[in-house]
């Protein structure tokens, strides 16, 4: 028998593929309605209202899900899983999860969010021809911007059929702006299904650029139920 030596080259072993980094943008919650108007009470006791109420205040992430419930919840909980900042230890990039707000621009999920600053949002139409919603998104669309690579990609998660955020992000990320394509055709709370099952099934969805995407499909088949949180509050 003859014994080939190993070289070093036969030894190394081969480069593992770094994966592309990717941040995530979510569309706002609606800061009006029965739920805010039960979040925000003087006579709420529940936790996160009595946060809300303090000084401090509460964690946005934590508000709009519970404004949005099921739709924002499956939003967040995926950003946060499958998030590739390109610098985690960046103070804009940070996480690379940014929410979308009605009168604030990009916000971290982290970010805290008091009664006043709750109201201040829901005085604001999210309509890309209002000033006071579009310029605080550019401004900080362009410091997010300006703080990744090319190669990052930038996924929306939210309606593209809707111009009201698509007309502004497109014109600052161009072709890295992306969204899931399973997206199309589906209602918001499907939407939120489909993300909470893919996080739980350790699955990323496919993604194709804004730029010139089909905006309105066929409905998918309906999703089987999630099973409900023990305590948590309808969605």
């Amino acid at each position: 028998m003859v014994h080939v030596p190993y070289t070093e080259a036969m030894l190394r072993k081969p480069a593992a593929a770094v994966p592309e980094p990717r941040i995530f943008l979510l569309s706002p919650a609606t800061c009006r309605g029965l739920r805010a108007s039960l979040l925000t009470s003087s006579r709420a006791t529940f936790p996160l209202a009595t946060r809300l109420r303090s000084p401090v205040g509460a964690p946005l992430g934590e508000v709009f899900s519970f404004l949005s419930g099921l739709y924002f919840r499956g939003k967040l909980t995926y950003a946060r899983a499958f998030a590739r900042p390109p610098d985690p230890g960046c103070a804009i990039t940070g996480g690379g999860v940014f929410v979308i707000t009605p009168d604030a621009g990009l916000k971290r999920p982290e970010t805290s969010l008091t009664v006043a600053a709750l109201h201040a949002a829901a005085r604001v139409d999210i309509d890309a021809a209002n000033r006071r919603y579009r310029r605080p998104l550019e401004s900080t669309s362009r410091a997010v911007a300006d703080r990744i690579s090319r190669e990052c990609r930038v996924v929306l998660l939210g309606s593209i059929a809707s111009r009201k955020y698509v007309d502004v992000l497109t014109g600052i990320f161009g072709e890295r702006l992306q969204f899931p394509v399973d997206f199309v055709g589906r209602g918001d709370m499907s939407r939120g299904g489909l993300l909470l099952r893919s996080v739980a099934q350790a699955r990323e969805l496919e993604y194709a650029s804004v730029n010139g995407a089909v905006l309105h499909g066929a409905r998918p088949p309906k999703l089987a139920p999630l099973p409900r949180r023990p305590g948590a509050i309808p969605d």
